[in-house]
């Protein structure tokens, strides 16, 4: 197999699925609140170095051997004051959350996490502890899930359903889409919608988080500085998003909340104020990701989609090698290109083959040209031609010319050859008979290089609507 490029640059593309949402809302929000108070690097925590990562010290440094006090008190007020404080704002609204808690900082607040149980508030765990994996080896961060898992289902009474790493590796969702257990898997920022990933032989659920309608900007050297600019973004998203459920395109907004970030009273502020925007608006789903997780797979079950990109190469030409006229080297180039998941698709896969025909010497479209048939010509009448073209012909009526349309289409076919070399070639699935015997006249005034330019512009044409049969 050649080099297939992972990564998902198409994802829904141009139509995204409706979402059926509950109720036909024309949103569903989700509100996540970062529980990491407790678990983030610590000497206290077996840690070489003390945190440096989203707090008011913007540009902080991990100490190496050393504790940093500034630091350990500014994520202990998340635990001690600004938990409290999102905790009273939702549940005076009564308005669901998702907790991303970080195992070991809930086993450290036994009283916090009673009392989200309390709320009702969904618990997805946020791995063992809050930490770079970025250099971490696979099976060191396959042994830390496993650990995040065993302690969360002793904290909290059960295992978490959702799992979000945050300071994700490479290996960190195919290791917890292997582990089997999780509704949906979080570390992922590129859609507005959940999605089904394939991992091997199973389907997992992705539901993409948020880094922008995030207090974490408020740590950062670009970010919010007042709660207006957080409430006004986060209204922006949410206007932006609303607008386009109306439309008929319904998409999902995740807001990110850190207990040491949000909590603190002038950011709390938005929070309330947002909310309380959110809840004036009729059809607004308020969700937790796992309520997102259980309608989506109900509602959007996980299909067998067509992948042709893995196709083992004999495949892939009996499947595409007729799309350019008796050219299956056409596929057999395409194949070896670096393909990825945004060439599964009718866009991708046309690009794919028109890459391989452009770059092919002129000797070689030349042929490609030559393999085409005359239109309504002599092959066409001995019933000799391809199934794709016998359809295509017919398609314009050219298959029942009168005695007058079929003299003038060998008057034609017969001054076209003589003058380029090649048969007349047009997208006769485009066209009609008067339109094709007016394009045949117009492009008669051609010279050979303009002509060879437009012919090769048709094949192009005619091979995208064959392929267009294949993604219907």
């Amino acid at each position: 197999m050649p080099n297939r490029y992972e990564r998902n640059m198409r994802g829904y593309g141009a139509n995204p699925p409706d979402a059926r949402w509950p109720g036909g809302a024309k949103i569903a929000v989700n509100f996540v609140v970062n529980y990491e108070e407790g678990g983030e690097n610590c000497l206290l925590h077996g840690d070489t170095y003390s945190e440096a990562f989203l707090s008011e010290i913007v540009g902080a440094a991990n100490w190496v051997g050393q504790r940093h006090w500034n630091m350990e008190s500014i994520y202990e007020y998340g635990a001690r004051a600004g938990f409290w404080r999102l905790h009273r704002i939702f549940t005076r609204s009564d308005v669901p959350v998702t907790v991303y808690g970080v195992a070991s900082a809930m086993a450290r607040s036994p009283e916090q996490v009673m009392a989200m149980q309390e709320a009702g508030w969904e618990m997805a765990s946020h791995g063992l502890k809050w930490i770079e994996f970025k250099d971490m080896p696979a099976e060191d961060e396959r042994a830390q899930m496993m650990e995040a898992i065993r302690l969360h289902a002793e904290v909290t009474g059960e295992r978490p359903r959702g799992w979000y790493t945050g300071r994700a590796s490479m290996n960190s969702v195919p290791l917890a889409a292997e582990e089997g257990g999780f509704d949906y898997i979080a570390d992922t920022y590129d859609d507005d919608l959940p999605y089904w990933k394939r991992f091997g032989e199973r389907d997992q659920l992705i539901i993409p988080y948020t880094l922008d309608a995030n207090d974490m900007r408020f740590a950062s050297a670009q970010g919010f500085n007042t709660g207006e600019h957080f409430f006004q973004y986060l209204k922006d998203a949410f206007d932006g998003l609303y607008a386009e459920g109306v439309a008929g395109k319904a998409k999902m907004m995740t807001v990110g909340l850190h207990c040491r970030l949000a909590g603190r009273p002038g950011r709390a502020e938005a929070v309330k104020r947002f909310l309380a925007y959110v809840q004036s608006h009729d059809q607004v789903w308020i969700a937790t990701r796992a309520q997102i997780a259980a309608h989506w797979a109900a509602e959007h079950p996980p299909a067998e989609p067509f992948r042709p990109t893995e196709l083992p190469l004999d495949a892939f030409v009996a499947k595409f090698g007729s799309i350019y006229e008796h050219s299956p080297w056409i596929a057999e180039r395409a194949w070896g290109l670096e393909l990825g998941p945004a060439h599964d698709s009718l866009a991708g896969m046309h690009i794919a083959l028109a890459r391989a025909f452009r770059s092919a010497s002129a000797e070689e479209r030349m042929g490609v040209l030559r393999a085409h048939p005359d239109l309504a010509g002599k092959l066409a009448a001995a019933k000799r031609l391809t199934a794709e073209s016998t359809a295509e012909q017919a398609s314009a009526g050219l298959d029942a010319l009168t005695d007058a349309e079929r003299a003038a289409f060998e008057e034609l076919n017969g001054a076209y050859t003589s003058k380029f070399g090649f048969p007349f070639i047009i997208a006769v699935r485009d066209n009609t008979k008067e339109t094709i015997l007016a394009a045949f006249r117009r492009r008669l005034s051609h010279d050979a290089e303009t002509e060879f330019a437009e012919a090769c512009r048709q094949v192009e044409r005619i091979a995208y609507l064959r392929l267009s049969e294949f993604f219907s």
